[in-house]
Formats: structure tokens, sequence, C-alpha cells
């Protein structure tokens, strides 16, 4: 089939390669496998993006097919390292400090960015975006557009490109909107609190399709409008591994930021407990961090006598982080113990489902990342409080290391994969 006689697709975007981090593996790999389904993808993005995370790995990803266009942007981050490159930084990742312990620049920035930044940092680019995508949008006979956010301010340029144009219009939510956990730390007015939904509750009812990537914001949205809401989640890809040997130490990993409220204390104390019970564990285990990990976790981590069997990597490239998944005993995964974060499904979740390793993952009660494990038979779940199932378990993960016997048995992977995904998505088109 050639290009002529597939239907073209303008997907607007702020995370694309060489950002790393989740938020920019989801549409580099729908755009991977649109093209199989007769779909031509076109790529929005700026032109000169502050990312705080950079992955040039991700770059050979990119389809050599595939049209990008690139418009300028006005980045505020840049003007807030004014007053502190470090705490500018910091908060552009999403690293926000506890209350008590932020310094008056880092409440400064945080009152600038959620009071004067609605819906956030990059809403100065949706009028040039406006203006420049209508005359694109035109020219080139585009009929359906694809907003993703975060950052939401992206809908917004959607939501004017419709009106203007009449185009058919996607809103995809990576994450939730006003009822993400971090809005409580932006020291919000009230005025502000009220715009963020007005604007929310717009861009919601004004799509014509809205994808999420959980079943908990579906019905959170489905209380907002009636516009048809499709759950399509993150997932898995083939992945390519240079030869690798697994870990000889009772290795368990986390992938990704440990941030200082995604701290299961439960967890530091159940290992904690294990060194002192049992007179090999010392000797055998490890705890590999890969990403950042707050102050706020490592004291934690030491007040359990934890650190010195901490191996704390830092971030690494998208192919390094995949290596150290298959090469691990066991894969940690923590969410925030709250309930806003129910509905948070991290993207590595599915790398982690097709590592072959076992998942043990612990966050809030109710969590859609609950549901999907034990779907899968790929780990298991426990809240803040499990602490002898918890305890068990490790034990029982343990002993079938030491045996040489630490398996899973991952059952109905494929619907995650991200052709499949793919696949589901091209019907909405």
């Amino acid at each position: 089939m050639t290009n002529m006689n597939k239907r073209k697709v303008l997907i607007i975007t702020y995370y694309w390669p060489p950002a790393g981090g989740p938020g920019v593996q989801r549409w580099l790999k729908f755009v991977k496998y649109l093209q199989d389904f007769n779909i031509e993808p076109v790529v929005y993005i700026p032109e000169n993006p502050h990312y705080p995370l950079v992955d040039d790995s991700l770059v050979t990803e990119v389809p050599n097919t595939l049209t990008i266009v690139k418009h300028p942007i006005k980045e505020p981050y840049k003007f807030a390292g004014l007053f502190s490159k470090k705490t500018a930084k910091t908060i552009s990742k999403g690293i926000i400090s506890e209350d008590r312990k932020q310094g008056f620049i880092e409440k400064l920035l945080l009152y600038v960015r959620g009071n004067f930044f609605i819906p956030d940092a990059r809403r100065s680019w949706v009028k040039p975006s406006v203006a420049f995508l209508s005359d694109y949008i035109k020219k080139e006979a585009i009929e359906t557009i694809i907003t993703t956010g975060p950052p939401h301010s992206m809908h917004l340029i959607g939501l004017e490109l419709q009106k203007r144009l009449g185009v058919k219009w996607i809103a995809d939510f990576r994450d939730p909107w006003t009822t993400i956990g971090y809005h409580k730390q932006l020291k919000l007015t009230a005025a502000s609190k009220a715009k963020h939904k007005a604007l929310e509750k717009q861009v919601l009812n004004a799509a014509d399709q809205l994808i999420v990537t959980s079943f908990t914001t579906k019905k959170e949205f489905q209380l907002l409008t009636h516009k048809p809401i499709e759950v399509i989640t993150n997932g898995y890809d083939k992945e390519t591994v240079a030869a690798f040997t697994m870990d000889s130490k009772f290795t368990m990993s986390h992938i990704g930021s440990l941030l200082s409220k995604r701290n299961p204390e439960v967890l530091w104390q159940v290992l904690g407990d294990l060194m002192t019970e049992n007179e090999s564990f010392p000797k055998d285990f490890q705890l590999n961090f890969i990403g950042f990990v707050s102050e706020e976790v490592l004291a934690s981590i030491a007040k359990y006598q934890l650190s010195n069997y901490i191996n704390n990597i830092g971030y690494v490239s998208h192919n390094e982080a995949i290596a150290f998944q298959r090469k691990s005993q066991i894969l940690l995964l923590v969410e925030i113990d709250s309930e806003e974060t129910q509905c948070i499904i991290p993207g590595k979740l599915f790398e982690y489902m097709v590592s072959n390793r076992p998942i043990i993952a612990i966050g809030p009660i109710h969590s859609d990342v609950e549901k999907i494990i034990k779907e899968t038979n790929t780990g298991k779940y426990f809240t803040y409080d499990d602490y002898d199932a918890l305890k068990t378990s490790i034990l029982e993960h343990y002993l079938a290391y030491k045996n040489k016997a630490l398996q899973v048995y991952p059952v109905g992977l494929q619907k995650y994969s991200r052709k499949s995904l793919t696949q589901a998505l091209s019907k909405l088109l």
C-alpha cells in the first residue's frame, strides 16, 4: 500500500526523542506500528525543547520515513534557572521536596509554576502552534489530530484547532489532569484550581474521542463527560538485549525515580528484619536503584541499616534499563500510597512483565497495577501495611533463588504488546 492511500494523522506531543523517561515511549511506539494499519502518522514537536532527561539511544527508534514537523517554543524553566538552576532543574523533572524541607526559592517557583502557568509551563506554545498548524493541516489535508498530555497544554492546541478547522480530535491522557498527585504540591490558589477544573472539563467535553491509560481514570472522566473513552494502556515492545548473565546475588532492582513520597518503609523494615533473622541473607542481598532516589528514601533505608547493600546506579539509557530488568532476580515497583495514584500504571510495568522476572509491587489499595499483575500472573502486589505477607513472599523468593528455582509463569501478555495496542488505536482512527 502506498502512502497516497494511507490516512494522515497529526500527533501533537511535547516529549519526543532525545527526551528520556517514560513520557516519550508511548507515542514513539504507536508511531512505529501505525503504518502497519494503513495510517501515516505526522508528528508535531517543539524545535528547541527543554528535556530534563535525555536518552540519545531512543533517537534510533524513530522511523526513517516519519514526517516530523517542528516549531519553536519559549521555555520558562530557562528563566527559572536565573533564581536557582538546581531547584528549577529538579522541579522540571517533577521532583518536589516535602513541604517542611522546601526553601524560599522552591516555594516561590512552585507558586509561580502553579498559578502563573495554567495548565502548565508549556502554555506559551499554544497560540503559535495553533497559528502554524492551521495552515499546515489545510495544506496537508489532515482530517484527524491527536494530542497527548501531560503537558496538558497540548490539549489546548487540539481544542483550538478543532474549533477553527472542524478536524476530528482525539485527546490522549497518559496521566490524569486535576487529580494527579503533584497538583497538591503546586500551591494553587482557589482561582487557579477552578481554572484547571474548567479547562479540564472543556477539553473532556470537546474532544471527539478520549483515550486514557488506566481503568480508574476512565471511571473518573466518565463523571465529567459523556464523550467516548477508550482505555489503551502502555505496553511492551520487542527489545533486543545483548547477551547477559543473571546476577549472582539476590538482587532486587527498582528502575525509575523513587521520589520522597514513593517510600515504602514497610519494605525497608522487612529487609532489615530478614538481615538479622537469616544468616545468609546479608551475604546474598543487593538493592539496585536505576534512576533518581530522593534523600528522604535513602534516609529511610539507612534507618534499617540497609545503606551498605545499595547499588545506586542513577539514570541510564532505556536499553541499559532493559538489561538490568532481565538480569535482576526480582523487580521492584513502587507507587505513592494515595487514592490519587490508584490509576497510575507505569510504562515500566509492561517491560517488567516480559522480562521473565518476578515482580514485587507496593502501592495503594485498589490499584490498577494490582489488577494487571494478578491477571498476568507476573508477580505479587502489596499495600504499605502488608508487613507479614510481604516478608513471607520475599523469603519464598529468596529460598527459590538459593535453590536456583526462582521463576515466573506469565499468562496473557500478548494483548499488552505495542503492536496489539496500536491496532486498538487504529480502530479509533
